[in-house]
């Protein structure tokens, strides 16, 4: 005779729910990292800004963390999506992406001189910042899709025109910080994907060479390519003492908070940060204030945080069920340590200021949003390897 099911117990129906969800099945590291960096940002903001918006002190922390909740719901939707499922979609991803950017000349707002983003009911969307997470898809698609149907230098040429096209849209706007990221993401694509080194060595020559005729010939001859500000930027962290009142400004007052808080931080005596004289603190320069506010601790915390973040994105890069699997999580890996290596190079005055975001910790839904998207395409493909071989996969934690 047949016997009846015996009811499951609260336990054995929280596990079945996390299963089904693929809560079971996600890298804890990397969501863990992710919401430790949001929450760090948070903190900064709530700490910090309180005098920046008359009549409303949270007016940043309250976004920031609408933010948060959304890109987190965002991120546990993606990683039961399968990544896979991206790479049929690639033309429609990469136009659509082109489409996105472009929108911003017509539509976008001006700000300090830039067309970079298009007023929404809830905020501002910077199309350029999802592109980024975008490109990785899709380039990443056509890198497969190309694989044995061209010679070396030709598929070379076609995916770094792929690449680079939409970079030069964003220059234009201009975004000069934005399109380096778009620069990167496609040279770390191209060399996942087994580009000779001599590819490389041609492109190194050409890039000098692009460097010296934006920085040397053509201002010589009085055809600049950068606007005056962009080139007191990227020159002006060599000789900061230079011109410390205008084109060194932002570079010397982020150094001097930096410095300033030591071992653990001054707290509320954080006179750079809470007072104004450190610029953009919290967006461009929030690292430096975690810097003077908690000291080398909080900074410590900061990076340790993206150092367990992009180690587990290069772990999950070589778990990857597929080789376009492990394009994506490269490209992202990527995207991620440019940005961090970019903005905290320029809060300690060792990179130029290009206006790069610090991922989740910069404030901004565009910035947020895109990240956790990207860490839930991470996840994805953690998830959809550990679906294809769960021995493997645990063995590697």
């Amino acid at each position: 005779m047949p016997t009846l099911a015996q009811p499951q117990t609260f336990d054995e129906r929280s596990a079945g729910f996390a299963e089904r969800t693929g809560f079971l099945r996600m890298d804890p590291v990397v969501a863990l990292a992710g919401i430790g960096l949001v929450l760090c940002s948070i903190v900064t903001l709530a700490e910090t800004t309180r005098g920046s918006v008359a009549g409303d002190p949270y007016f940043f922390t309250i976004r920031q963390s609408i933010y948060a909740v959304v890109g987190i719901a965002l991120m546990f939707a993606l990683a039961r999506f399968d990544y896979s499922r991206f790479r049929e979609l690639r033309v429609g991803i990469y136009a659509a992406m082109i489409f996105a950017i472009l929108a911003v000349m017509p539509f976008g707002d001006i700000a300090r001189g830039s067309r970079r983003s298009i007023d929404l009911p809830f905020f501002s969307f910077q199309p350029s910042e999802l592109g980024k997470l975008l490109l990785v898809i899709a380039l990443s698609g056509f890198v497969i899709d190309r694989a044995r149907r061209e010679g070396e230098w030709r598929r070379t040429a076609r995916l770094l025109a792929l690449g680079l096209f939409p970079a030069a849209i964003v220059f234009v706007q201009p975004d000069l910080g934005t399109a380096l990221v778009y620069v990167a993401i496609t040279l770390t694509i191209l060399f996942v994907s087994g580009i000779p080194w001599t590819h490389f060595a041609a492109l190194g020559g050409i890039a000098l060479a692009a460097v010296m005729v934006v920085l040397v010939i053509a201002p010589a001859i009085g055809q600049p390519v950068l606007q005056g500000y962009q080139a007191e930027r990227l020159t002006s962290f060599l000789n900061p003492s230079d011109d410390p009142a205008d084109a060194s400004y932002q570079t010397n007052q982020a150094l001097i908070a930096a410095g300033s808080g030591g071992k653990t931080g001054r707290g509320d005596e954080a006179t750079q940060s809470q007072h104004g004289f450190l610029p953009e603190g919290h967006t461009d320069f929030i690292f430096a204030v975690v810097a003077e506010r908690w000291g080398f601790l909080g900074a410590g915390l900061v990076l340790s945080l993206y150092a367990l973040l992009i180690w587990r994105a290069l772990r999950i890069t070589t778990l990857s069920k597929n080789l376009y699997g492990s394009m994506v999580g490269a490209g992202i890996a990527a995207m991620l340590l440019f940005q961090v290596f970019v903005n905290v190079g320029m809060n300690l005055g060792i990179m130029p200021v290009t206006g790069i975001p610090l991922p989740l910790m910069t404030y901004g839904g565009s910035s947020v949003l895109t990240t956790f998207l990207a860490i839930g395409v991470l996840q994805s493909v953690y998830v959809q390897s550990q679906l294809a071989s769960p021995g493997r996969v645990r063995n590697a934690l």
